[in-house]
């Protein structure tokens, strides 16, 4: 099979989201040698109504509306991307399954298809690989004109366990698996859950953009001037603070650890911080997201990098994105044991298999510090770059797929 081709994926994240994708990172790194058309997952109308004034809507509008100005290339991407917006879709979630249910999903599907076939021929694309990043709501099947030479399927999280993405999410999912010539899961746990629908599954872990992470480790950076003033060792966690994050886990942490600053890079979702008291704690500190570029400056002047996961089914399906960024640091990393793939890193990370142990790992980490564990640290990390991962991602999909079940 080709691999000089063309690369339309489908994609839950969009190319601006304020998170971190995995979805965009392969993509980059995919643009270095193919052509790439990044399909964003769509707005539907109460996105579009209620984020209408927002400067993520209002650079869409006309495509939204007018299937206008569909195709964009941003300075802050290679090139060799080109970003595609579909129209206004409806939202459906909401709706029990069944027949209206499945005649809205056939609505929206004719929305994102459109789309895809006009960047076709706009672009006068022939050979590509269709790649759908985790985004099981549109286009369970492609239909026969768009004949892609492959069609690839990524799974990143276990969909049953979020009551949101589970009401249609899993026979969704289930159907896009089997629909798809090869699906690759970013953990061991995933791997082993969808292996049942398909004989064309491979583990195909999320990897790290080295060459950002480590100017932490190798280059003076400047200090944020969220950090100006403080003088006190710093706990660093980077990411979105969400349903994963073990809250209980984290007041334990700052409340131990009073002679240290707690401090988050990233959005927060929910109130379940406030229900702690987190943000009323005197050395809890909440920076915000922040540009990727400007990530490796805050990792610099953290003595130790936390992964705060729960324990629990959801969590087990999870490889971390910051794992291999915070290794790519060098930094030391405190993380519980919250799933199989956290244990291939054991012997440059620090697993702590309750509360307890993860408070007294943090003391442990920072006085264990110097420069051969941070050069182990970006050794390892070296051995899971993008383009390591793009590679894999060939050697997977070249062989004709197995029949399917």
């Amino acid at each position: 099979m080709k691999k000089d081709c063309d690369i339309i994926c489908f994609a839950l994240s969009r190319w601006d989201s304020e998170i971190s994708s995995p979805s965009l990172w392969l993509v980059k790194e995919f643009a270095k040698t193919n052509r790439v058309f990044y399909v964003e997952h769509p707005f539907s109308w109460k996105d579009f109504l209620t984020y209408r004034d927002t400067s993520f809507v209002q650079t869409r509008k006309k495509a939204l509306l007018h299937s206008k100005n569909i195709y964009s290339n941003p300075a802050s991407l290679p090139a060799n991307i080109t970003i595609v917006t579909p129209g206004v879709t409806l939202p459906i979630n909401f709706l029990p399954s069944g027949f209206i249910y499945n005649q809205f999903l056939h609505f929206n599907n004719k929305i994102v298809l459109k789309v895809i076939r006009r960047l076709i021929k706009d672009y006068a694309v022939k050979d590509f690989i269709y790649i759908n990043f985790f985004d099981p709501y549109f286009i369970q099947q492609l239909p026969p004109d768009i004949k892609p030479l492959r069609t690839v399927y990524q799974s990143m999280d276990d969909i049953s366990q979020v009551k949101y993405s589970r009401r249609h999410g899993e026979r969704l999912e289930e159907e896009v698996i089997r629909n798809s010539d090869y699906t690759l899961c970013t953990s061991k746990e995933l791997t082993r859950l969808k292996q049942p629908f398909s004989p064309n599954v491979h583990y195909h872990p999320n990897g790290a953009d080295i060459d950002i992470f480590v100017k932490a480790a190798t280059e003076k950076l400047a200090k944020p001037e969220e950090m100006a003033n403080i003088s006190k060792k710093i706990i660093g966690y980077m990411g979105s603070i969400e349903y994963r994050s073990d809250f209980e886990l984290l007041r334990e942490i700052a409340t131990y650890h009073q002679d240290k600053i707690l401090f988050f890079v990233g959005p927060v979702h929910g109130n379940d911080y406030k229900e702690v008291g987190l943000h009323e704690m005197d050395n809890v500190i909440f920076a915000g997201p922040k540009k990727v570029n400007e990530l490796a400056s805050y990792l610099q002047y953290f003595d130790c990098v936390i992964v705060p996961f729960k324990k629990n089914i959801l969590t087990k399906s999870i490889y971390p994105l910051k794992i291999n960024e915070y290794l790519a640091a060098g930094k030391p990393v405190i993380t519980t044991h919250f799933s199989e793939d956290i244990y291939s890193f054991k012997n440059v990370i620090y697993v702590a298999e309750d509360n307890n142990e993860f408070l007294k790992a943090i003391d442990i980490a920072i006085k264990e510090n110097n420069d051969e564990k941070i050069k182990d640290r970006i050794a390892v990390a070296r051995q899971n770059t993008w383009a390591s991962r793009v590679e894999q991602f060939w050697e997977i999909i070249t062989p004709e797929p197995k029949p399917k079940y």
